[in-house]
């Protein structure tokens, strides 16, 4: 069994996700406004590298059905629907509806997964259910793969600090689990700061450049431990909600 954990996507190599579940994690904000539009009941998101993708990939749908949602230096972008703030992803705005996404940071991370066994989304709004699966994963065998968005391609202190929280509690009371460097590190990190998500943000230059540009409230969302208690499973292009069990 191993955990790895790779602090942009920039550092996974070709045989670094193959056969393995893998979590994506970006705190601020996409993983946090996909957990909130799966809970608030939007039928799929579709993570894409550009705007232009997503305007082309709308074509394919009645207007009604999708929302366009995009983020460039941390604002809307013009003419669509719905930025990157978790507050937006409301049930008016998403339920039943196919959200077309597009961030500077999150969605690219997606395309650093190819051949994983699965691709779950993480972060700290939906930490406990993620945990679960991650867990159940890992005593089944499987080798795991954290991939943290990071910010603009560097290092994120709050990506960091959340993988490093799933690292801890995915491998607690387990033997014989391997780590590369940065999970050790990250778990590291997690410790510095505790359960206690809002130092971490007062500290992160990321969520301090959030706050001044005026998404202090979004901050405050994606502290919330559990606020989106959903799994997000990434495949076929599209993340969809992983059906509880029994279902």
């Amino acid at each position: 069994m191993r955990v790895d954990v790779f602090f942009t996507a920039r550092e996974v190599g070709p045989g670094d996700v193959a056969g393995r579940v893998v979590a994506v994690i970006d705190v601020l904000r996409a993983s946090s406004c996909i957990a909130a539009a799966l809970d608030h009941g939007a039928r799929a998101v579709v993570p894409s590298d550009n705007a232009d993708t997503v305007i082309t990939l709308a074509k394919a749908f009645d207007r009604q059905e999708v929302r366009l949602a995009g983020e460039r230096r941390m604002r809307k972008i013009e003419g669509f629907d719905l930025g990157n703030s978790p507050l937006e992803f409301t049930t008016e705005a998403v339920e039943g509806r196919t959200v077309l996404m597009t961030t500077t940071n999150g969605t690219a991370a997606f395309a650093a997964s190819p051949g994983a066994k699965a691709v779950y989304v993480g972060a700290y709004v939906n930490f406990t259910p993620v945990l679960a699966v991650l867990r159940k994963a890992l005593r089944r065998g499987a080798d795991l793969a954290i991939i943290c968005a990071g910010h603009e391609g560097r290092f994120s202190l709050e990506d960091a600090a959340c993988a490093g929280r799933f690292v801890h509690h995915v491998t607690r009371r387990l033997t014989g689990v391997a780590h590369n460097d940065a999970a050790l590190a990250a778990v590291q990190v997690h410790r510095k700061f505790g359960a206690d998500v809002w130092p971490l943000f007062e500290t992160s230059s990321h969520a301090q450049a959030l706050a001044e540009a005026g998404f202090a409230a979004d901050l405050v969302a994606c502290a919330t431990i559990d606020g989106h208690p959903v799994v997000p499973v990434y495949q076929d292009r599209q993340i969809t909600r992983l059906a509880p069990p029994g279902r």
